[in-house]
């Protein structure tokens, strides 16, 4: 037997770098190196863009992510490369921020 795709999920311009599927909520969340996060159903239609703060300049303004976990709530938390976590409601709302010194892993 050969596995085959359920879905094929489209829309990242650069490689996927961390990703999570909410299966209660039937949602894929996916981050590319250079951003942004996109969240799809599982049949494979593109839902949302999560986007990074806005208030970034310089280096730090191109977020990359690195973790995503989503709750069965409709909350993702991304954790991005230069030490900021984001909080996002699955509508894409983004809800909280922090930042942090420590690498997280």
């Amino acid at each position: 037997d050969f596995a085959t795709p359920r879905a094929i999920l489209t829309g990242h311009d650069y490689e996927i770098t961390c990703a999570t599927i909410c299966a209660e909520l039937g949602l894929v969340i996916s981050g590319s190196k250079e951003g942004p996060c996109l969240i799809h159903s599982m049949n494979g239609d593109l839902l949302r863009t999560l986007e990074g703060p806005e208030t970034l300049e310089g280096p730090e303004k191109c977020l990359r992510p690195k973790l995503i976990q989503a709750s069965r709530e409709g909350h993702c938390v991304i954790y991005y490369e230069n030490g900021l976590f984001c909080v996002f409601s699955v509508n894409g709302r983004l809800q909280a921020t922090m930042e942090t010194d420590d690498k997280i892993r």
